[in-house]
C-alpha cells in the first residue's frame, strides 16, 4: 500500500468540535458520527504528511446558515478580526501542542531547509509509525488581523492561505459570495504572502477572487480540495474550472482531489458547504478516479494532480465514496488507477510523490503523454 500526503484535513477544527483525536475511530467521541478521521487512523492507513488546516467560520447575521445552528468554538462574527485571531491563534497553538508531545511535526514553508521545529528532512519519506509531518493551511485568512501580521503567522508554520472560506471574507470573496472579489486587504495581502514564501491556496474562493489573484501575482498556487466544474453541472464556484485547472499547473501547482461525495458525483453536485448539503445518495471510486484523470488529461500529464481529502471536514464518513470510510481505504484510489492503466509510478504521484516534490520546491519530472 502506498503512503499517502493528504493536502486537506481540519484536524483542530474537529478536535474543537470534541472528537478525541488521539483516539480509535470506533472511541473518538464528538460530533459527526461514525467518524473518517483520528491521529491514530491516519497512522493506520499509511498517511505520512498533509496539510492541517486552521479553520475558522464568520457567523453571518441574517445569513443562509441554519437559524438553530449550534455555533462552534472556531466561529466569529463576520468582519471581527480580534475575535477571528483569537479563533485561528487557538488552533495554531493546538499544533504546536501536539508537536511539543511527540505527536506531529511541522514542515518548513516550500522550497525551505528543514527548520530547528523538524527533526528529518522533509524530503525523506517517514513510513508509520513516525509522528505525522504537517504543513498548516490557514483555510480563511479572517483570523490574520493585516498583511503585516504575515510574518508571526510565517513563523508559527504556516506554509498556505487561503483567503475565503464559503462567505466574503476580509480579504476576498468565498465561493459562497459569488459577485465579490478581493478587498483592498486582500490585494494587500498577496504580496506579504508572497514575500514570505507562503502559498496561495485557491480552493475557496469565488470566481472573480480567483481570477483577481491570478492577475494580482504570478506566484505558484494550489488548490488543496478542489474537484472538476466541468464534471459536476450546476456548481458555480465551489470546484475549479478547465482554464483554471491549466493555469495552476501551468505555475508549477498541484490540484488535490477531494472525496466528499457531494463534490464528486454529478447528481449530488450541491452548491453549498458539505455541512449544510449533506445529500442522500452515493458517490463512487470511479467517481473519484474521473476527477482525477480530467486533471490530468487538460494539463497533458500526471505531475499536477494529488489527494486533497478533506475527509473530516465537517462531513462524517457517510458522506465519502462508497468503499471508503477511513485512511485505511485510500489505497482503494490507487487499486483504481491501476484498474485504468496507471503505472507504479504514475500511482506514487498520485498518493504522495507530486505533493512531496511541490515543497521541496523541485520541477515536475519532464512531460509524458497521458496514455
Amino acid at each position: 500500500m502506498p503512503t499517502f500526503f493528504d493536502a486537506h484535513l481540519d484536524l483542530a477544527m474537529m478536535a474543537e468540535r470534541g472528537r478525541d483525536m488521539h483516539a480509535p475511530l470506533a472511541t473518538c467521541r464528538g460530533t459527526l458520527q461514525p467518524a473518517a478521521v483520528t491521529l491514530p487512523s491516519l497512522r493506520e492507513g499509511r498517511v505520512t504528511h498533509c496539510l492541517a488546516t486552521v479553520f475558522t467560520e464568520a457567523r453571518v447575521e441574517g445569513g443562509d446558515q441554519d437559524e438553530d445552528r449550534d455555533w462552534h468554538p472556531y466561529t466569529y462574527p463576520q468582519g471581527d478580526a480580534d475575535a477571528a485571531y483569537r479563533c485561528g491563534m487557538r488552533q495554531i497553538k493546538l499544533y504546536h501542542a501536539w508537536h511539543d508531545a511527540g505527536v506531529l511535526e511541522l514542515m518548513p514553508r516550500r522550497g525551505e531547509a528543514s527548520s530547528a521545529r523538524e527533526r528529518r528532512p522533509f524530503n525523506d519519506d517517514a513510513p508509520p509509525p513516525d509522528p505525522l509531518r504537517v504543513g498548516i493551511l490557514i483555510e480563511c485568512a479572517d483570523p490574520i488581523p493585516s498583511p503585516d501580521d504575515v510574518p508571526e503567522w510565517a513563523a508559527m508554520g504556516v506554509v498556505a492561505v487561503g483567503m475565503a472560506w464559503w462567505h466574503e471574507g476580509r480579504y476576498a470573496g468565498g465561493n459562497g459570495s459569488a459577485n465579490v472579489g478581493l478587498t483592498d486587504l486582500g490585494r494587500a495581502l498577496i504580496p506579504a504572502l508572497d514575500d514570505a514564501n507562503i502559498v496561495h491556496d485557491a480552493s475557496h474562493l469565488s470566481q472573480r477572487a480567483l481570477d483577481e489573484l491570478l492577475e494580482a501575482t504570478d506566484a505558484t498556487i494550489i488548490a488543496s480540495h478542489s474537484n472538476c466544474r466541468a464534471l459536476l453541472p450546476g456548481d458555480k464556484h465551489r470546484h475549479l474550472t478547465d482554464d483554471a485547472i491549466q493555469e495552476i499547473a501551468r505555475r508549477g501547482g498541484v490540484i488535490g482531489i477531494n472525496l466528499v461525495k457531494n463534490f464528486l458525483s454529478p447528481e449530488l453536485a450541491a452548491g453549498g458547504p458539505p455541512s449544510k448539503n449533506t445529500t442522500k445518495g452515493e458517490a463512487t471510486i470511479e467517481q473519484v478516479c474521473d476527477h482525477v484523470e480530467h486533471v490530468c488529461a487538460l494539463v497533458g500529464d500526471r505531475n499536477h494532480v494529488g489527494l486533497g481529502s478533506d475527509m473530516d471536514g465537517g462531513i462524517t464518513a457517510d458522506d465519502l465514496p462508497v468503499g471508503i470510510r477511513t485512511p485505511s481505504d485510500l489505497g482503494k484510489i490507487s487499486e483504481a488507477l491501476a484498474a485504468r492503466g496507471w503505472t507504479d509510478a504514475d500511482r506514487d504521484a498520485f498518493a504522495h510523490a507530486n505533493w512531496a516534490r511541490f515543497w521541496r520546491g523541485a520541477s515536475a519530472p519532464a512531460r509524458s503523454p497521458v496514455r
